[in-house]
Order: C-alpha cells, then sequence, then structure tokens
C-alpha cells in the first residue's frame, strides 16, 4: 500500500447473496435472494455519513448486485448497471472516500457466481474469476486493494447448504493464488479474510502466504485476551511480518469493538504493519437494518477520533 495513512474503513453490502441456504436461528438474512434487496435512501445516508465521519475507505461487496458486461447472467433482478456502479464510485470519492471492490471467492460464500459456484477448480471457474476480476478492477479505474474474501469455506459452515465445496491443502492454494496473481496482474493488491487457513492450517498458512496479500483476521467480541486464539492470531501476523487491517464488527450488541481493537493492535502490531482498521456490521442494507448501520459508522469514526486525540 502506497498510502501511508491509517485506513478507517467500512464493509457495505450492495449484494448479500453469499450463502446457498442458512437455517441457524439469527440469520434471517442469509441465503439466496432473486432480487436486489437494498434501500437506496439508506445506501446513500450510510455513504454520506462515512464522509462525515471520518471514514476514508469503503468496501463495497459487489457480489450479483451488478450487470456485469462480461458476466450478464449472474445479475440478480433489480441490478446496477455498470454505469450506475461508476457514477456511485464517483460520488463516493467527491467525498474524500476510497472504493475498494470485494467479491469473496470462498467456496462458502459464493452463492452470488451462481453456476460458476457448482464448477471451483475447473478451467471454466478460472476464465469468470479472471473475467470478474478484470472487469471490476476497470469499473474501479485499477483500485489499490481488491478484497477476495476467502473466509469459513469449511464444512461446518455449510452444512444446511444443498450443494458443499471444500477445498484443501494444495487445492485451496491453487485457486488461492491464481485469485492473487489475476488481482496483482491488475495493480490491486489482494487482500483476505485468513480465518479458513489462519485458524485451522497456522503451519501451511505461515509457510506458504504470500507477504503481498494485505490480512484483515476478524474478532468480534469486546474483551480481548492475547491468549486467546482468535485473538492471539493479530499477534501471530505480526511475529511473521505481515500488513494487517484488523476487523471489528457492529452486527450484534457489541458497540465496544470496533473501538477495543483499535486499542489492542495498537500494542500488538507495529505502525509499519498495521495499515488501518475495517468495521463491518452483516446486515443487508434494507431500512430495517438502517439503525445498527448508522451507528456503526458512528462507532468507527468514534474510533479514530480517539485514536487522533491520543496521537496529536
Amino acid at each position: 500500500m502506497k498510502d501511508n495513512r491509517l485506513v478507517w474503513g467500512c464493509l457495505i453490502h450492495l449484494s448479500f447473496n453469499m450463502w446457498e441456504e442458512y437455517i441457524w436461528p439469527g440469520r434471517p438474512f442469509r441465503g439466496y435472494r432473486p432480487d436486489l434487496e437494498l434501500s437506496e435512501p439508506l445506501w446513500n445516508d450510510a455513504i454520506e455519513q462515512m464522509g462525515k465521519s471520518g471514514v476514508n475507505m469503503v468496501v463495497i461487496d459487489l457480489g450479483d448486485a451488478v450487470r456485469y458486461q462480461r458476466h450478464p447472467e449472474i445479475a440478480v433482478n433489480g441490478a446496477w448497471s455498470v454505469a450506475r456502479l461508476k457514477q456511485e464510485l464517483r460520488r463516493i470519492r467527491s467525498l474524500g472516500i476510497e472504493p475498494i471492490p470485494k467479491l469473496n471467492f470462498s467456496a462458502g460464500h459464493d452463492t452470488w457466481m451462481k453456476e460458476y459456484s457448482k464448477m471451483v477448480s475447473t478451467d471454466e471457474y478460472y476464465r469468470f474469476c479472471s473475467d470478474m476480476i478484470t472487469e471490476v478492477c476497470s469499473i474501479f479505474d485499477r483500485p489499490r486493494l481488491f478484497h477476495i474474501g476467502m473466509d469459513e469455506e469449511g464444512y461446518n459452515m455449510q452444512r444446511t447448504y444443498k450443494h458443499v465445496v471444500v477445498r484443501k491443502n494444495e487445492a485451496w492454494w491453487h485457486d488461492f493464488m491464481f485469485l492473487v496473481k489475476e488481482c496483482e496482474r491488475r495493480h490491486a493488491r489482494a487482500w483476505l479474510w485468513p480465518d479458513y487457513m489462519l485458524w485451522h492450517q497456522p503451519d501451511q498458512f505461515f509457510s506458504k502466504m504470500p507477504k503481498s496479500v494485505l490480512q484483515s483476521n476478524w474478532y468480534y467480541d469486546e474483551e480481548f485476551n492475547p491468549e486467546w486464539d482468535m485473538v492471539r492470531q493479530y499477534i501471530d501476523l505480526e511475529k511473521h511480518g505481515y500488513d494487517q487491517i484488523p476487523t471489528g464488527s457492529y452486527h450484534f450488541e457489541n458497540p465496544k469493538s470496533i473501538g477495543n481493537t483499535v486499542a489492542f493492535a495498537e500494542k500488538y502490531i507495529s505502525r509499519g504493519h498495521l495499515k488501518g482498521f475495517l468495521q463491518t456490521w452483516w446486515k443487508p442494507t434494507i431500512e430495517e437494518n438502517r439503525e445498527r448501520i448508522l451507528k456503526g459508522i458512528a462507532l468507527i469514526g468514534e474510533a479514530r477520533k480517539a485514536y487522533e486525540e491520543q496521537h496529536s
């Protein structure tokens, strides 16, 4: 990352089609929906709130919410046109916010791919992934980062699905490196949720993961104990010399998550490897989530203000 300013970012969902079926209690919005579910007034208010709160980056989960020129067949009903998305990117930049694309290529979160999600690791799949990365990088005018997801691919997270795909070991690494190289060919740095390999196969992770890939370990509770596995991963990534954007959330009653993430990272991650912070809320951008989404944005704004006051 050439820009040395800390990222104060939010992840917002244009598409929420990552799960095939998700029947767990408390997750009513997870599952495929054929129509675009988006409140544009809420979207607009959220972007405006980001600008006012000091958010300088927004990661847009695109999925199937755009009618891409190369693969219009994956678009949901009511998807944005490419022209509409480009117009929105101009507005976002006018507010001083850097837009970054996200497409989740995890086999557990790829319902947005439609039939291609059942072609994992085939030539047709690789052509599709390459086409998507190429077009999205063009739409975003050569973004410096590209979030490729890759989280939660294990069987446990797909056990309610009708179609389960889990890549392991060399199969996962082959596809992962393909995606990384496709991003890098277009001058974008690949950005990853590292949990699938980092939490479960740390020896593989640290022996094979390129330092060029930006890491966003995530931990969403409010209490941080450096001996807990999900928390310790931040420290292990630092020890091995990886650049990080730690991730907090406000998708349940955890308002202290992002602020405590900032405090913990400051203590345990060197400034050379700490590239910023990302706030999530893991809710579709619809009106019933308005209060939570806007509060999530306010919380990272408060975290930035507290950080800058401490360092002034």
